[in-house]
């Protein structure tokens, strides 16, 4: 009772509430992912999970694109964390009720937009570690020129 009232003052107050609501909404989720991993005898929470990080990281990545206007809404972390309350407490349903009713749509309607966007970022992501790599690989032989040390080059 005592770290619920903590937790809404801070809330209410908006000290440091950003980082309280990513801590709620990730480690309790977390621990009862692992639980629901775990339990091989119900299907349900391990549904229930899926969909709460599902929801919890499209509202993530939505955050990051509008931050700068989440700034200038009243109270907002403190409904924040009371929507993430919602999603995950399994008794409200409440993940599984914005999937169905919002989300699953919107996915399924832009679902090859996404799986392409997701490959141009693999192929973007490997490109980079390659070129990352190389020039990493040129860096050593370099510093192992100047220090006189004989190079390990390998032909590609």
């Amino acid at each position: 009772m005592g770290v619920a009232l903590v937790v809404a003052v801070i809330a209410l107050a908006g000290v440091g509430i950003g980082n309280i609501c990513t801590l709620v909404g990730f480690a309790y989720p977390a621990y009862m992912s692992l639980k629901a991993i775990e339990n091989k005898t119900s299907r349900q929470d391990d549904t229930h999970w899926l969909v709460y990080w599902v929801l919890f990281s499209f509202f993530q990545t939505l955050e990051v694109f509008v931050d700068f206007l989440l700034y200038w809404i009243p109270f907002y972390y403190a409904f924040k964390l009371a929507l993430l309350l919602w999603l995950m407490i399994p008794q409200t349903k409440g993940a599984t009720f914005l999937y169905e009713a919002f989300l699953k749509d919107f996915l399924k309607k832009n679902e090859s937009r996404i799986d392409a966007a997701m490959n141009d970022a693999k192929k973007q992501a490997t490109s980079i570690a390659s070129e990352f790599t190389n020039a990493s690989r040129d860096v050593a032989d370099q510093v192992a020129a100047m220090s006189g040390s004989p190079t390990s080059k390998k032909d590609s």
